[in-house]
């Protein structure tokens, strides 16, 4: 099996240096950890799990508590070049904080590093609790759906633009036809007009003694030629300027249209749908700190009852060790540190009970209020879309307006320039009439012939210019298609990745319980156990108005009897040994699916007394193998199980 802290981010120092002050039952101590296992040794009580709150103060986590006569105190890491100190103070009956820790977010560490008693990863095996919720937690899951929504978008841009390319590259060969067409005719017109000038280079050989009468005859002619191909422009500008005029029109229907689909019923409802929001922000913000404080509560008690080196060992001194001892593991009473009463173990049990059902029932409330958020949000976006959408289609019809007034009048300009011209023609045209003779009509009819020619021509060449233009521009937009699609791929990919990620990332965690437990569950020799694994199932769930589809971590035991008959058991039917290796495998599934090492290289081990040092020294060896820095405290008895090589304190 291959090593993870291979995988370890780079350049992680071989040696860490931790000095704390009044922290747990500490006053003050200076100790160093090597790179790999590092075994706290001692009896109860003898400050191991202070120093491991030590560590936890230093590297971020706010899970630590003050020596109970103590006002402030300190834990300073120093970890190859730098160092990382932070200062607890008591102010107003909590415990406030302060400095450069290690960790801007001890989230993650503190769910899958912090491997103390009261570590939530490792409870929620033992209470079997969600622990879907508890591996995707550190999960920003509104973010990806942000982010899918971003390239969703993206995708729609580009498939438009494909889509338009592909209706471009329809029209090519259209287009190549047409030009291919127009270049033959052109051909012809250019031979017919080559044929007709020699004609009329011939004619005017016989007529060379007449040539002032016929410059005279030409002039009119070539302003004739000029005037007709003036009308001809202004005939084609009318006609191009009806066609926009025509499209306007057509356009203006359809926004129409679409003005009557589009409703601004719900711009009276914004107000309110923005008070709503409000309204639910503030309920759900309410209710993240209630179900913090209530977990805060929760491990607090929890440490009360099962932490021998709590908050409630800061009360004793050195000499009352053998009292202390039997108040925290024989005795059925516990100190309250509210009121400094005894409290009966199983009423603590029992209230901790009660708050962990309210603080489910707080998070199926914030649950549904995330749903009640995301559809108000969806409407209010709608409405907000549907009002700019039809400011901005109201705009565009008052502007086609606009312009349909404009080529109007524009129209009117060029009709009456092109009854202008009608009538300059018809004047020249006389003007011709009388200067030509019986010698000069056939010359008459040969100019008027080039001239069509002439003009017949200049129309194609422009016609044809156009149309190569066009084409180019279309070659031009094609030249890009490949590199659109490459970016629609990289988007697709992308988004595929996005709607896969929480999917992938609950199937790695599943994966990676399985794995390692199924390997512990070998090596550690539990032979009355089958199999223990997580099945992934999917359930219907409410969330607001709507039922989505959820994941479901399911925790699943088999064993088989004497008689060698498989059947299916539940986790509170397991040994407390077999429950707290589960635990612990869970806190590393986490650990590794959300790569924490790269985070923070430490993790902390503590409370393993219900497993016998022989499978726990198997389990640190095991956990070594995937931790850059791996703390673990131990009493003497199961420290001496573990192999000497590893660094060992007993010296707190």
């Amino acid at each position: 099996m291959a090593s993870r802290v291979d995988e370890k981010a780079p350049e992680i120092p071989g040696e860490a240096m931790l000095s704390i002050t009044n922290i747990g039952g500490i006053d003050e101590t200076e100790v160093s950890f090597q790179e790999g296992a590092t075994i706290l040794s001692g009896r109860n009580a003898t400050n191991r799990t202070s120093l491991l709150q030590g560590i936890m103060a230093a590297l971020g986590s706010d899970q630590v508590s003050l020596k109970a006569d103590a006002d402030e105190g300190s834990a300073t890491l120093k970890f190859g070049d730098e160092s990382y100190r932070r200062r607890l103070e008591r102010q107003a009956g909590t415990v406030a904080t302060e400095g450069n820790p290690y960790l801007d977010d001890p989230e993650l560490a503190d769910l899958f590093a912090f491997l103390l008693e009261s570590n939530e990863a490792r409870r929620a095996v033992r209470s079997g609790d969600d622990l879907r919720e508890l591996i995707m937690r550190p999960v920003d899951t509104a973010e990806i759906k942000s982010e899918i929504e971003r390239y969703e978008q993206r995708k729609r841009e580009l498939d438009e633009q494909l889509e338009e390319l592909e209706s471009l590259k329809e029209r090519l060969p259209d287009l190549e036809a047409k030009r291919t067409q127009i270049t033959d005719e052109i051909e012809t017109l250019q031979d017919e007009l080559e044929t007709a000038r020699a004609e009329l280079e011939d004619a005017n050989v016989d007529v060379e003694q007449r040539r002032e009468e016929k410059s005279k005859l030409e002039s009119k002619l070539d302003e004739l030629r000029e005037t007709r191909s003036e009308l001809e422009r202004v005939r084609d500008q009318i006609e191009t300027e009806r066609e926009s005029v025509d499209a306007l029109k057509e356009e203006r229907d359809e926004i129409r249209d679409r003005l009557e689909s589009l409703s601004t019923d719900g711009e009276t409802d914004i107000s309110r749908l923005e008070a709503e929001i409000e309204t639910l922000q503030e309920e759900k913000a309410d209710l993240s700190d209630e179900i913090s404080q209530l977990q805060s509560t929760i491990q607090f008690n929890e440490q009360l009852l099962d932490d021998p080196d709590s908050v409630l060992a800061n009360d004793r001194t050195d000499d009352d060790g053998p009292v202390t001892d039997q108040l925290l593991d024989d005795s059925e009473t516990v100190t309250c540190w509210t009121c400094g009463s005894s409290v009966a173990r199983e009423q603590i049990e029992a209230t901790i009970k009660q708050l962990r059902t309210v603080r489910q029932d707080r998070l199926e409330e914030r649950s549904e209020i995330n749903g009640d958020l995301t559809d108000r949000r969806e409407t209010l976006s709608e409405i907000n879309e549907n009002r700019a959408e039809y400011r901005q289609t109201k705009q565009r019809l008052e502007s086609i307006g606009d312009e349909i007034e404009q080529r109007n009048d524009r129209i009117e300009e060029l009709t009456d320039e092109r009854e202008v011209l009608t009538d300059e023609i018809d004047d020249l045209e006389a003007e011709v009439d009388k200067l030509e003779t019986e010698e000069y009509s056939g010359i008459l009819e040969q100019h008027k012939e080039v001239n069509q020619l002439e003009f017949k021509l200049e129309r194609k060449e422009r016609e044809r210019d156009e149309i190569e233009d066009e084409i180019a521009t279309i070659e031009e937009r094609l030249d890009e298609q490949d590199q659109l699609e490459a970016r629609r791929e990289d988007v697709t990919n992308e988004l595929t990745d996005l709607r896969t990620r929480i999917d992938q990332i609950e199937a790695d965690a599943v994966e990676a319980f399985n794995e390692h437990m199924e390997n512990l569950r070998e090596t550690l020799g539990y032979d009355n156990l089958d199999r223990i694994w997580i099945d992934r199932t999917t359930r219907e769930v409410r969330e607001g108005r709507r039922k989505i589809s959820k994941s479901s971590f399911d925790l699943k035991i088999v064993r088989s009897t004497n008689e060698g008959a498989a059947y299916e058991d539940t986790i509170d039917h397991l040994s407390e040994s077999e429950r707290e290796v589960t635990g612990l495998v869970f806190a590393l599934a986490g650990y590794l699916v959300h790569d924490v090492y790269e985070t923070v290289p430490f993790m902390l081990l503590d409370s393993l007394e219900a497993i016998d040092s022989e499978r726990i020294a198997s389990l640190v060896e095991y956990f070594e193998l995937h931790v850059p820095y791996l703390i673990v405290a131990l009493l003497d008895e199961d420290a001496q199980a573990i192999d000497a090589d590893h660094n060992l304190l007993t010296d707190i």
